[in-house]
């Protein structure tokens, strides 16, 4: 897939997701015309925007806006230490 397509089709799986172009607006604070013109005109979706999308629908920041935050990571998951008083798995 062309990188630069990847925002455009992350946006539209996020609002897939949510349920409409309405029902994205009113998670916003926007107008559904706003969405319309985001997955239309390829408009980037506003930086501002991008972490209540993921919150709401787990699509990814860095899928939704790479330039701002980067490529997906990639690798090992970064895990929470273990509490000491843990035995360890057997």
């Amino acid at each position: 897939m062309d990188e630069t397509q990847l925002p455009l089709k992350s946006l539209k799986e996020a609002v897939l997701r949510i349920g409409s172009q309405s029902a994205t607006a009113r998670l916003l604070g926007v107008t559904q015309a706003a969405v319309w013109g985001w997955l239309n005109r390829g408009t980037e979706l506003p930086a501002k925007h991008v972490l209540p999308i993921e919150a709401a629908t787990g699509v990814s920041k860095h899928r939704l806006r790479p330039d701002v935050y980067g490529p997906e990571p990639t690798g090992a998951v970064a895990h929470a230490p273990r509490p000491s008083n843990l035995e360890p798995a057997q």
